[in-house]
């Protein structure tokens, strides 16, 4: 959605042209202002009405009969923006401004940082925000919150760096460049998953994940919550599953799980910054957790050893059983009930020890409980092997791009979220030196998590059957946060990007310049990321 006199963000207008084709010119100094430093790049940028400068006396102005949830978003950029400016910033209503920046302030509009909620351009859709400035102002207008949300977030990659200090820099100038952005998401859903299972990270860890995740306008955080090495979330009716399957991880360690009152606070906390858990509850493999908690589970009536190893492929609910299924309905109900959002997470990979026919009747199954307690049921591309059930959404998590099972689910109405572990994964090793995670699925540096189309990956899956973007962070080799922020820095990003930014805007070399501008901000965020050597980073 291209405005006159714009490009795509701007972000192919530095990149050389094709061979024996003249370079393309160069961006206008103004759009490049925001194109060389905002994740994901904006949709559409243009020159705005003059840069604005946050000072002393400048407030954050609401419209006056905003939303509760639109009050929290001004509520949430004053607290983002008074440490580090040291200014009071005080939010104050006022009436509605969709119009300030179009061409210069008018006596009596607004000035500061507007949040103006009911924008008129239904084209924003749920989730799309403009952000305008003048000299006197900067207006952030949107039809819902989730979208003033998502530009309180460009104003944050807009400012300087220093903005994420939690002191106040009084030298600092806190001006923002002049621009116009028009912006809205490529993909409904943009997630990243965080395997608690294998190793274990506990509510501030996760909300941690949650704040990088909100700087990237990521909207879903995927838990996966259980597997052989632990079951991390408290199930009433079936308490052995913590009390004994959550006791462990890998390599022995002492585990831990989610009480219901811990994982309400998680959701709380997603939803504030406008993402949506997905919890998975996986089977009918990687289940020895819940095997070894309950020998009624297991199909010969005997529970196995806990496992704290790495491998994968040995265990499986007895689909044979009815009482896995009751089983299934009581935990599938307890965490459907905690949580808001619209999906629940099945699993449904790795089931080596599943015959075939058994898996396809387990997965059939699995579904309609998950339908019964009103959440649509995601699972890993396997599950295309069996039914998928309308609305039922398959996660592809391959490498070959190839497979026709998941081609042919889609062809047939299956939507799909792309993860494939070669670009997607954030626990590949980036090269055969990184010390951190697996290489199974190759190593994957930058580039090449950044350098691909979701649209086109899998052959034969219509670019409309997808429906979005996942980087999963598994935890076999990670336990610490700052494991966690060396695997998924500087990966997510890009992710990020692939999930929000239009496919015209999806060039490295622009992009690079981009991430490299998001090391100070993670250097002040105290994130340790990986420097890779593909990206020119700022000295120090």
């Amino acid at each position: 959605m291209l405005a006159a006199g714009a490009t795509a963000a701007g972000a192919r207008a530095a990149s050389p042209g094709a061979t024996g084709a003249p370079p393309a010119a160069a961006p206008d100094p103004a759009v490049a202002a925001v194109t060389s430093r905002v994740v994901p790049v904006p949709s559409s940028v243009r020159p705005g009405g003059g840069a604005f400068r946050i000072a002393a006396g400048t407030p954050i102005t609401l419209d006056a009969g905003s939303s509760a949830p639109a009050r929290d978003v001004a509520d949430y950029a004053a607290g983002l923006l008074r440490p580090a400016t040291g200014y009071a910033l005080p939010v104050v209503t006022g009436r509605a401004a969709h119009g300030v920046a179009e061409g210069g302030a008018a006596d009596g509009d607004p000035a500061g940082i507007v949040l103006a909620l009911g924008d008129p351009d239904q084209g924003l859709g749920d989730e799309g925000y403009r952000l305008r400035t003048t000299g006197a102002s900067v207006l952030i207008s949107a039809r819902t919150a989730a979208g003033l949300y998502h530009g309180v977030q460009t104003l944050r990659q807009l400012l300087p760096a220093a903005v994420e200090s939690r002191s106040a820099l009084p030298d600092t100038d806190w001006t923002v460049p002049s621009t116009d952005i028009t912006d809205v998401p490529r993909y409904a859903y943009r997630g990243a998953m965080l395997d608690v299972a294998r190793h274990f990270f506990t509510v501030a860890q996760v909300e941690r994940f949650i704040d990088q995740l909100a700087l990237y306008k990521i909207n879903t955080l995927h838990l996966h919550l259980t597997d052989d090495q632990g079951w991390r979330i408290a199930v009433d009716s079936w308490p052995r599953l913590t009390g004994y399957g959550g006791s462990t991880q890998v390599g022995g360690g002492p585990g831990g799980f989610y009480t219901q009152a811990d994982y309400r606070e998680i959701v709380a906390y997603a939803g504030a910054h406008f993402l949506d858990v997905v919890p998975e509850i996986d089977g009918p493999g990687h289940s020895n957790a819940a095997l070894a908690s309950y020998p009624r589970l297991n199909c010969d009536g005997t529970s196995p050893a806990l496992y704290t190893g790495t491998s994968v492929g040995f265990s499986t609910l007895c689909a044979a059983r009815e009482d896995t299924y009751d089983f299934l309905g009581d935990v599938i109900g307890e965490v459907a009930a905690l949580t808001p959002g619209p999906y629940l997470h099945i699993g449904g990979d790795e089931a080596q020890s599943t015959s075939a026919a058994d898996y396809v009747s387990y997965v059939d199954r699995v579904q309609r409980i998950v339908a019964d307690h009103g959440k649509t049921a995601i699972g890993w591309h396997q599950i295309d092997a069996a039914h998928p059930a309308a609305g039922t959404i398959a996660q592809y998590w391959g490498t070959a791009g190839n497979e026709q099972e998941v081609a042919a689910a889609a062809q047939a109405g299956t939507r799909v979220i792309m993860s494939p572990a070669n670009r997607s994964y954030l626990d590949m090793k980036y090269t055969s030196s990184t010390t951190l995670g697996k290489s199974w699925a190759g190593y994957v540096d930058v580039r090449a998590s950044y350098d691909w189309d979701p649209a086109t990956y899998v052959k034969g899956v219509p670019a409309s059957a997808v429906y979005g973007v996942e980087a999963p962070l598994w935890t076999e080799t990670l336990k610490t946060t700052a494991d966690l922020d060396y695997m998924a820095f500087p990966r997510l990003p890009g992710i990020a990007e692939l999930g929000w930014s239009p496919a015209a805007t999806h060039d490295w070399d622009t992009y690079r310049v981009r991430l490299s501008a998001q090391a100070p901000r993670w250097d002040a965020m105290g994130i340790s990321y990986y420097r890779s050597a593909q990206v020119a980073w700022p000295a120090g």
